[in-house]
């Protein structure tokens, strides 16, 4: 059976709420809305004004997670002056889940790379996530997507480099990359478990540049914006922003292609489509005219 994806080619505030009303989903008990917080000098990340009208839509709180590299978002104290400064707090209620140790271990018994998932210990105290994803390229993963929010994005400093290190996070940068990619899919999936499914998706392709929010020297987006989706399935609404990237007429979608390409991107989802908590066969619903 087909995934479900909605899609609109308005992005704005309240096209993410009209999506998710659309999609006819609702996240129930204290909801953890994840989103990337922008690293310091990072000019293409999604501030606080493209979310308040769905944050406060599911009344959810913003989660983030302390980075495994050197920047302005590596330690607890440089993170939360990173989300001041950025004016998360201004809009929102902000958690950082991995503020204080020790971590939540969550157990992947069936994990193809790595048996074990370390977030922030504060994911305990949701019941549902609503996962807000700024689909662009990617330095290491080829492109950043829902995927790799529930991954690297709601893993711990530590579990970070757990993941990218294949499981010994000394190896961070140095781990068979196709391992790393499918490491990524393993911790995906326990949070996709851990949720029991109470997940929502939103993907926005705005500002598509090579590079991640992560990197404070970023190339500027380097093709036009495309639109808006929404799913209760990450493999699903990964898939179609790949296919909407290569359906486009944008020339500039060339050089995102051999980012994604160089590094394999796909294999992320073809990773986590073989684990099974999702699908690569989606219908994709075009509401913009609605």
């Amino acid at each position: 059976m087909k995934a479900i994806v909605y899609f609109s080619k308005k992005i704005n505030a309240l096209e993410l709420v009209k999506l998710y009303e659309k999609l006819g989903v609702n996240l129930e008990g204290k909801v953890a809305v994840k989103l990337h917080s922008g690293e310091p000098g990072n000019q293409n990340f999604l501030g606080p004004d493209y979310f308040k009208e769905i944050v406060k839509k599911v009344n959810g709180t913003v989660v983030e997670c302390n980075t495994a590299y050197d920047g302005g978002r590596d330690t607890t104290k440089k993170h939360l002056k990173t989300l001041e400064a950025h004016g998360w707090f201004n809009a929102f209620s902000v958690d950082l889940l991995d503020a204080n140790g020790p971590d939540l271990v969550l157990d992947i018994p069936d994990g193809k790379i790595i048996k074990k998932n370390y977030v922030g210990k504060d994911l305990s105290k949701y019941d549902s996530m609503l996962v807000l994803s700024h689909f662009k390229g990617h330095p290491m993963g080829g492109y950043g997507g829902a995927l790799k929010q529930l991954s690297i994005g709601i893993a711990s400093s530590y579990g970070k480099a757990y993941i990218h290190g294949c499981g010994k996070p000394e190896d961070l940068w140095t781990a068979d990359h196709n391992s790393f990619l499918e490491a990524m899919a393993d911790a995906a999936g326990s949070i996709v478990k851990y949720f029991k499914g109470q997940i929502v998706y939103i993907n926005i392709m705005k500002n598509m540049s090579v590079d991640c929010d992560c990197c404070a020297v970023a190339e500027d987006p380097c093709m036009k914006d495309i639109g808006v989706l929404i799913s209760t399935d990450p493999i699903a609404i990964d898939q179609a922003c790949l296919d909407l990237v290569y359906q486009a007429k944008d020339e500039g979608k060339n050089h995102l292609i051999e980012r994604i390409e160089s590094r394999n991107g796909v294999h992320t989802i073809e990773a986590a489509a073989n684990i099974g908590y999702g699908s690569r066969e989606y219908e994709l619903i075009d509401i913009t005219e609605e």
